[in-house]
């Protein structure tokens, strides 16, 4: 119990301090409110300082013994935007298990203000984005105007490096960009990265805090093959972003690319997401990043699955969902 105590304590001195040291202290910086709870028979009460602005979070390690008691603290804090809980559950790492793969699984609970992952450092590791960087891709493609909307025909050029991407002819043919979007046709948003150019991806990228924002790669296709990367943490920070409209496109443009994600449908979730698989340095690198919205809530999410292309599992791809609807499942955010 007294690591957790270290950790509230410095979690809610930094808030001050870095409130105090720009305002002064009759400024309302934060309100007060006098609180009572009780757990396991004993009355609590104390003050709950709500700063305007959050700064901490709360980490709860599941398998710690003091679940439910700093479960209770660190929800109260959340509700009452001092802090944003994390929850560490190693035990998801039985599903990675089943499926032979090493990864992360991260999402985050925007009613309860609540972060929920397998892995805190996993979590933070960058890796290439693969087809789930067509979502801000198409997010550019319309901001820059190098397409009028998600309905425009884009040219088949003749041929595709089969090599890299595999043998695909389903989709070796002229198709809509939002067709591209919904089948993964990479040669389209290969076309349309060479006429984006690498500043306009640099602007955007930056201004979206998306990724580490190395283009070194000189193919146009730097999210499959190169030094680009993000981690599955930032994925999550940018779909709660693009679910608000707070990206710097247009609300217009942020709107199409959300009705273009919605990718399951029925009358207790909507899904909207996108998958993502590459094959670099003979290392598996499969992505299902998204946003589920059940139970008059959001869910935001991004699994990142990792594999030696040595084991050459058949399931690699599926694993993806299926880990990630394991985890929905546990968690009764589905049934």
């Amino acid at each position: 119990m007294k690591s957790y105590i270290l950790l509230l304590f410095c979690c809610i001195s930094n808030c001050f301090l870095a409130q105090k040291s720009s305002e002064p202290a009759n400024d309302s910086v934060f309100t007060t409110e006098e609180i009572t709870f009780e757990n396991e028979g004993v009355s609590l009460s104390g003050t709950i300082y709500k700063p305007k602005q959050l700064h901490a979070g709360i980490v709860p390690v599941h398998g710690s013994g003091q679940e439910k008691r700093m479960d209770m603290m660190a929800s109260l804090m959340a509700k009452n935007n001092i802090a944003e809980k994390i929850l560490i559950r190693k035990d998801f790492k039985k599903y990675f298990d089943n499926c032979q793969v090493k990864g992360s699984a991260v999402i985050y609970d925007s009613k309860n203000k609540t972060w929920i992952l397998n892995d805190m450092k996993d979590a933070r590791t960058e890796n290439l984005p693969a087809s789930t960087f067509k979502i801000i891709n198409l997010l550019i493609a319309l901001e820059t105007k190098t397409i009028t909307n998600e309905n425009e025909i884009i040219k088949w050029p003749g041929k595709t490096d089969t090599v890299k991407y595999g043998y695909r002819p389903d989709i070796y043919h002229d198709m809509t960009v939002k067709e591209a979007f919904i089948v993964s046709a990479g040669w389209v948003f290969v076309e349309l990265a060479k006429k984006i150019g690498k500043e306009n991806y640099k602007k955007y990228l930056s201004l979206s805090n998306y990724g580490n924002l190395n283009l070194s790669q000189k193919d146009a296709d730097f999210w499959n093959f190169g030094e680009f990367k993000i981690s599955p943490i930032n994925q999550v920070n940018f779909l709660r972003k693009l679910y608000k409209k707070e990206l710097p496109f247009s609300e217009e443009n942020q709107q199409i690319v959300k009705n273009v994600m919605v990718t399951e449908q029925t009358d207790k979730f909507i899904i909207s997401s996108k998958t993502g698989w590459t094959r670099e340095n003979n290392i598996n690198t499969g992505w299902w990043v998204g946003y589920i919205e059940s139970r008059g809530d959001v869910y935001f999410f991004a699994t990142r699955i990792l594999q030696d292309r040595k084991l050459n599992v058949s399931n690699f791809g599926n694993c993806r969902k299926e880990i990630t609807k394991s985890i929905f499942k546990e968690l009764q955010i589905i049934d």
